[in-house]
């Protein structure tokens, strides 16, 4: 302990006298705000200046690929062709039946195996791990693997239809047909994230106390009663904060469908995201994909906020 305060001392000694004086002056804020001033000044950079410089370049005629071209100040222009364009509309279409559709039966298969797992049956550790695996590997991972298992021919997925319904495995393509394209995303992102839900509404499981369930056995209530009165109620902000997140998340869903389908066949799984890399690193319109960027973010920024007063009146009651 001597030698710690020894240590100490030398440390304030070596302290110019300048810097000493002017620590030593300084508030409780102001030495916080000297901790987390570099943090501050590292997200601005990394997440203001880019926001900012894309609501700049959507009022422009910008091209990446002209960087020397004469820049034109053109308004509102790129606001009003998008929201006029039918494929934006389109897109956000197959957008919203994709977020849909997933965030539906993820919190389905999510929310069960929550509570299946929560019984706390032998070898739940086990399979809860096996559970989360998905949900570790990286999306374009996930997006290669998943491609090679719908391949008519020699893919697993394929010859399981097969086994099942006795099928032939080169009779459909689940990638290549329109009307099952958009289902071979919605396979894929449940089998990555259902896991991710579970473990959001175990959680919400786990925060309900057993004194609960104990009273409501002395007044001889049904377990399908306990379920509807007692766990669905309490767990149910955990669920809507599970469909906040993956619903955020869904919305602005990009890499695992362009390995995928890339927005095929046709335009029948491109969704927002896919439109938006087409317009601005196939076409090279910056500024109409800034715009684009900017609608999205507004939508999902003002959805969010809709969402999350709802959420809180919720939790609130």
């Amino acid at each position: 302990m001597a030698e710690k305060h020894v240590l100490v001392g030398h440390m304030v000694q070596a302290t110019p006298p300048s810097i000493a004086r002017r620590v030593r002056g300084l508030s409780d804020r102001g030495v916080a705000w000297l901790f987390i001033g570099p943090t501050m000044a590292i997200l601005l950079a990394i997440n203001i200046f880019p926001l900012l410089w894309a609501i700049t370049l959507s009022f422009t005629n910008y091209r990446a690929n002209r960087p020397n071209a004469p820049i034109k100040w053109i308004g509102l222009e790129h606001y009003s062709d998008i929201l006029s364009d039918p494929d934006v509309w389109a897109g956000m279409q197959v957008t919203a039946r994709f977020v849909v559709s997933t965030i539906a039966i993820e919190m389905l298969l999510g929310f069960a195996l929550a509570y299946l797992i929560d019984r706390k049956f032998r070898g739940h550790g086990f399979w809860t791990t096996v559970i989360l695996i998905p949900m570790m590997l990286s999306p374009a991972v996930v997006g290669n693997f998943w491609t090679f298992l719908y391949q008519p021919q020699i893919g697993l997925f394929n010859h399981l239809i097969t086994f099942l319904t006795g099928a032939s495995p080169s009779s459909f393509t689940m990638i290549g047909d329109v009307s099952l394209a958009p289902w071979s995303i919605v396979i894929v992102d449940v089998w990555m994230w259902t896991p991710y839900v579970m473990l959001i509404c175990l959680a919400g499981l786990r925060s309900i106390p057993n004194d609960i369930y104990e009273a409501a056995e002395v007044d001889r209530a049904s377990p399908w009663r306990q379920f509807w009165s007692i766990t669905l109620p309490m767990a149910l902000p955990f669920i809507m904060l599970a469909v906040l997140f993956r619903g955020i998340e869904n919305f602005k869903m990009f890499d695992m469908v362009n390995l995928l389908t890339n927005g095929g066949p046709g335009s029948t799984t491109e969704l927002a995201s896919i439109t938006l890399k087409r317009e601005a690193f196939e076409k090279w319109r910056t500024g109409y994909a800034s715009a684009l960027a900017i609608i999205l973010f507004v939508t999902i920024f003002g959805l969010g906020n809709i969402y999350v007063k709802a959420l809180n009146r919720v939790k609130q009651r």
